[in-house]
């Protein structure tokens, strides 16, 4: 072994990346016990999964302390590869957490299939999604981002359309697929020209070396830094690269679904957070105008289109959450746009971390109710929803208040915080006409889903047909219920996450 590798494998910090290792290590155990589990024994393959899922989270303990870096240049402790800093654990956090949630709702949905979903590869496949969405966070150059963002990706494509001989799920994996792949195409383009232009693909480096490039590369650079911009809205559904979205929910197993609106949100908006605030900010003035421009037309776009659903089309449910989700999206794009132009661009990324982290619970919740309900309603209209207290009050309750929390109004108190967050980083950014067009944004909003909310206490049409709720389901709900009332009683746990850390 030479003397550079034999110094680049003992300064591995194995602590540092324990959470994205366990989910990995997991996943390969799983894959790899299911050869040998009966088919009536698949259960314990999800109990596995939750398990390492679980494990994985509490890995993150160890790494409150302070930041620790690994796999870093010889002589240069500073120029890292993976960095395990507070904005890392954070949205690491985010995504293992929501990956957990997915996990309990999918124990459910796979006993619910009956051997219609392959339980190994389904586990299999989750894990090694959430190991890559896991690693995203920390990575601090061009090629592990990449890596990490298609490690997150790929195995999402094959759960979309693991549903064998289901033409629906079908569609939505080659759209989601199709999309995907052309987003990444693009992000390697601009990734390729920005190299070419630095000669590095660490982001600190980048930073510096992107300010004093060639005049003959000038033009390259920037084309670099808007293609990479461009790959990056189509991961996090960005109108106009928003259109995969609503069919590739319905198509899904409704736990995958969850987790795409969720973790992968998560992944595009922490790899797009690195690039820009980290990589170029000497560019704010090509993606903060453009990141602008993008939240209000993503915004705009998405509580259109779920104010246009029909509560009796089939599963209307599922595509009033997948064009609010858009539309949630340009919220979150909003302190990103914001930091171009801030003074204090660190409290600007904290709004969108801290509006992540409560879009999470919250979502996670409504879809869990939404596969409750689906048990029994497997078209899952919104007007299935009717009468919902009658049949499940606490259901009906909890439902009503992750509603009222992607609303933005009280008792969700959260919601009403992070909205007031991200609004007053576009106003302390100087971006006032963005700050009005998210206030109209807002109102569009609390129309479809007050009128969903009202829909749950009406008077229901016909009898009701009671059914035992599984022990994973009625987890999941309790968690997201729990995690939203304590944060609404308790806003400032989520606020104190302004701190990113990473600068």
């Amino acid at each position: 072994m030479s003397p550079q590798a034999q110094s680049l494998v003992q300064s591995v910090d194995w602590l540092a990346i324990a959470p994205p290792t366990i989910a990995a290590v997991v996943g390969l155990v799983v894959l790899v016990t299911d050869l040998f589990v009966g088919d009536n024994r698949k259960a314990l393959l999800g109990w596995v999964s939750v398990a390492g899922l679980a494990l994985a989270s509490l890995a993150l303990l160890p790494l409150l302390d302070g930041d620790r870096s690994t796999f870093c240049l010889t002589g240069e402790a500073d120029v890292c590869s993976y960095t395990a800093d507070r904005f890392t654990l954070v949205v690491q956090f985010l995504v293992l957490g929501g990956a957990l949630l997915t996990a309990l709702l999918s124990m459910t949905a796979l006993k619910d299939a009956d051997k219609e979903l392959p339980e190994g590869e389904y586990w299999f496949l989750l894990l090694s999604s959430a190991a890559g969405a896991a690693l995203l966070p920390a990575s601090r150059d061009l090629a592990t981002l990449i890596v990490a963002l298609e490690v997150a990706s790929l195995p999402a494509f094959a759960l979309v359309g693991i549903r064998h001989g289901d033409r629906k799920s079908s569609e939505a994996a080659l759209k989601f697929f199709l999309s995907s792949v052309t987003a990444t195409a693009v992000s390697l383009m601009g990734i390729s020209f920005v190299y070419a232009s630095t000669g590095t693909l660490y982001l600190t480096e980048i930073a510096t070396r992107i300010e004093d490039v060639d005049g003959q590369l000038h033009t390259l650079a920037q084309a670099g830094v808007v293609l990479t911009l461009v790959g990056f809205a189509f991961k996090t559904a960005a109108v106009p690269f928003h259109f995969w979205v609503p069919d590739t929910y319905v198509g899904a197993p409704l736990p995958v679904a969850a987790y795409l609106s969720v973790v992968g949100k998560a992944v595009g908006f922490s790899g797009l957070i690195l690039v820009t605030v980290i990589a170029l900010p000497s560019y704010a003035d090509v993606w903060g105008p453009a990141l602008a421009a993008l939240a209000a037309l993503t915004m705009t776009i998405g509580n259109v289109g779920a104010l246009r659903q029909r509560t009796t089309r089939a599963y209307s449910a599922v595509r009033l959450l997948a064009w609010s989700s858009v539309g949630q999206a340009g919220y979150l794009l909003v302190p990103i746009a914001a930091a171009a132009y801030s003074e204090d661009a660190e409290k600007a990324i904290g709004s969108t971390v801290a509006y992540a982290l409560m879009y999470a619970a919250v979502n996670l919740g409504a879809f869990a109710v939404a596969a409750l309900v689906a048990r029994t309603k497997p078209l899952n209209r919104i007007s299935d929803y009717r009468g919902l207290y009658a049949s499940r009050p606490l259901a009906a309750l909890v439902l009503g208040f992750f509603l009222l929390c992607l609303a933005g109004l009280p008792p969700g108190i959260i919601g009403l915080f992070a909205k007031v967050t991200v609004f007053s980083a576009a106003v302390d950014a100087g971006l006032g006409w963005l700050a009005v067009v998210m206030a109209v944004n807002v109102v569009i909003a609390l129309f479809y889903y007050l009128q969903w909310t009202a829909l749950l206490f009406r008077a229901p049409e016909g009898e009701p047909e009671p059914h035992r709720v599984p022990a994973p389901l009625t987890a999941a709900i309790a968690l997201t219920a729990v995690l939203g009332v304590a944060l609404s009683g308790a806003p400032q746990l989520i606020l104190r996450f302004s701190d990113t850390g990473l600068f």
